[in-house]
């Protein structure tokens, strides 16, 4: 039985989702048979109606694996857009790019090799949403750095933020590796603390949280041309003597 959504609530969720894709579902079924960290057909769906509902054009993702959640991704990107996605494993690299070719997005998927740490520096934002799912204990110290690359009203998606139950405390044995455990919980406080993000999180599969990123880009030219206004009302001169 499944320790965050009941497997019969899980299964009538899978019955409900639609979208049959005989490729993902071999990706899938290669991922299950190898134990790859992949996530749930439900949660890519959930990524392709987030990155549908705010238009996304381009796209980051912490944590390539074999390239499952970034093809969800890049399904909702339109002809010229962009999924930048790190990975520090050259075989998951290489199967990655394999599987963006079959997918048909070679020319919209740059899979980047290298750790993300250092990786994430080099990246140039804004981006529209950005998918952690990389190194648990990586999520803290990325969290700012990320922030940064998403443009205002983008969103922030991090998997596995329930962690199988293991971050609340007392509710189960914990089965989790423990400083994974701690560096989840820790990122859960600064991400719903974080003043420039609102975040409520979905209790699917492991716990997904979705961020949006404060202010919108589309009241940016409207505020600055206030301020302008503003600056030049400041500046003028309106002692205007009428007998002169």
């Amino acid at each position: 039985m499944g320790q965050i959504v009941p497997d019969a609530v899980e299964r009538y969720l899978a019955d409900l989702n639609h979208v049959v894709d005989p490729m993902l579902q071999d990706i899938a079924r290669t991922g299950e048979e190898q134990d790859l960290p992949l996530v749930d057909a439900e949660v890519g769906a959930l990524h392709r109606i987030l990155a549908t509902a705010v238009g996304a054009k381009r796209i980051l993702e912490v944590g390539t694996a074999i390239g499952y959640s970034g093809i969800w991704l890049a399904g909702a990107l339109p002809p010229g857009g962009m999924l930048v996605t790190l990975e520090m494993d050259e075989d998951r690299v290489r199967r990655a790019r394999e599987n963006f070719a079959r997918a048909g997005f070679a020319d919209r998927a740059n899979v980047i090799v290298g750790d993300a740490q250092r990786m994430i520096a080099k990246v140039s934002g804004p981006f529209d949403l950005i998918f952690q799912d990389g190194d648990k204990r990586l999520y803290t110290p990325l969290l700012d750095r990320l922030v940064a690359l998403l443009r205002p009203g983008g969103l922030l998606v991090t998997d596995n933020v329930l962690w199988d139950g293991d971050v609340v405390p007392g509710f189960k044995k914990p089965t989790r590796d423990a400083a994974d455990t701690r560096a989840i919980s820790e990122y859960n406080q600064r991400l719903n603390a974080h003043p420039q993000l609102m975040t409520t999180t979905v209790p699917l599969r492991d716990g997904v949280a979705i961020s949006v990123k404060r202010g919108s880009p589309e009241l940016r030219p409207m505020l600055e041309t206030l301020t302008r206004a503003t600056q030049a009302l400041r500046n003028a001169d309106f002692n205007d003597d009428a007998r002169k």
